[in-house]
């Protein structure tokens, strides 16, 4: 069953109509479903047949408490990339022996937190990293887990903000020029080599990148065991995406298939977009109908500050009427914001039949919505809504405006 589909002329959520859960919490809005999160979180797991293996959720896709709550229910570990995330898998009840930690600018701080909470491995990014990371554990008489990030120089061919698997890119290190620090790592008796960690990009719909960046993976493997440096597991990241427009996803069950085939090694997965994407609706508000001899504009509740992808990536998200009807202007729309900027805007040059008070839902909003959100021209962040069949629970209430000025001083230096 899918997440969001019409009953009648209404867009419903499950089994409740999004007419309701704006009568009783407002516009703007999010909305999840909680059993299509479980779903294609189960969708990963369940198409390993004979690896080991270990899904990490990409908190940053979407942090919420409740969903990444749910993911620990079902077993999931994680993929932080701050010490804010680790706390917050922590409070939601996840288990730091399965989060790894990724990122190019780990601190001091978050090393000795992630090594006090016994993570299961950090994903080292530069030879500076590693050096610090050894010389914490040292200082704390600890054994740090970790693995090397290559570099793998594939192109994703994916859009330029989310490639991060070309030499060009600041992550990672040069898989033609790893096997010296896997050397200095082997020598290190703070450090214990766990694997190889490898991430190539976002929204990546065709498996064939992620399958010749194993390739390349598998031989620097390969040529770490000639120097008698054993692998436990290959992190080959996240980056599956989902279907925004063309229909295009890949099949999970065949590419893990295909990874099975190629080695038996332990696989250590961190898809993000892939389980939360298709779980999350953006819902706003027509507040008004502007048109000028070119353009047709529907001004909505909604902002970039609430959803940014369309501004900073140009994204594409389908513009659905939450009411199906016959009444309206039909007409080619750009659905715009308030914000005071030309690239406040959800989708141009879209087919629909709008007038004022219209609820519009943004789709595949679940991913990247919530989490890059920010309090642009004083606008308070909007509430989150989780949804099972035909009941629902605020996950995160709306900001108030004096929520916002709570951290400030307004006392000027006399």
């Amino acid at each position: 069953m899918k997440a969001f589909s019409y009953k009648s002329t209404t867009l419903c959520a499950n089994d409740i109509e999004i007419t309701d859960l704006v009568k009783e919490y407002e516009s703007p809005l999010y909305v999840y479903s909680q059993k299509t999160i479980e779903d294609n979180y189960l969708e990963f797991k369940n198409a390993f047949k004979s690896n080991s293996h270990l899904i990490c959720y990409a908190v940053k896709a979407n942090s919420n408490l409740a969903i990444l709550n749910i993911l620990a229910s079902l077993g999931s570990g994680f993929d932080v990339v701050s010490i804010g995330e680790l706390k917050r898998v922590l409070k939601a009840g996840g288990d730091s022996a399965k989060c790894v930690f990724s990122g190019v600018g780990k601190t001091k701080e978050e090393i000795i937190f992630a090594l006090e909470q016994k993570i299961h491995c950090f994903n080292i990014e530069s030879e500076q990293e590693l050096k610090l990371i050894a010389n914490i554990a040292k200082d704390m008489n600890l054994v740090a887990p970790i693995s090397i990030r290559v570099n793998p120089n594939v192109d994703a061919k994916t859009h330029p903000a989310i490639s991060t698997g070309l030499a060009k890119n600041k992550f990672g290190i040069d898989i033609l020029k790893v096997v010296d620090l896997y050397k200095i790592a082997n020598n290190d008796k703070y450090l214990d080599i766990q694997g190889v960690d490898c991430h190539i990009g976002s929204q990546i719909t065709n498996k064939q990148p992620f399958l010749d960046a194993l390739d390349k993976v598998l031989d620097l493997v390969s040529k770490l065991s000639k120097e008698n440096i054993a692998i436990k597991h290959l992190d080959l990241g996240g980056g599956v995406g989902i279907d925004y427009q063309d229909n295009q996803t890949i099949n999970i069950a065949d590419y893990i298939a295909d990874i099975e085939a190629k080695t038996k090694l332990k696989i250590i997965l961190e898809p993000g977009r892939a389980i939360v994407g298709n779980a999350g609706i953006f819902v706003t508000k027509v507040e008004f109908i502007k048109q000028n001899t070119t353009k047709n504009f529907a001004i909505v509740d909604g902002a970039m500050n609430d959803l940014l992808r369309p501004s900073l990536y140009d994204a594409y998200h389908r513009v659905l009427p939450v009411k199906l009807k016959d009444s309206g202007i039909n007409g080619n729309w750009d659905i715009v914001g308030p914000i005071c900027e030309t690239g406040d805007y959800f989708a141009k040059n879209r087919n629909l039949t709008l007038e004022t008070d219209d609820l519009l839902a943004i789709m595949d909003a679940g991913a990247y919505g919530f989490t890059m959100a920010s309090n642009y021209n004083t606008r308070p962040m909007v509430a989150e809504v989780l949804v099972l069949n035909s009941k629902s629970k605020l996950i995160r209430k709306r900001q108030t405006i004096e929520e916002l000025f709570s951290l400030e001083d307004a006392n000027c230096i006399k």
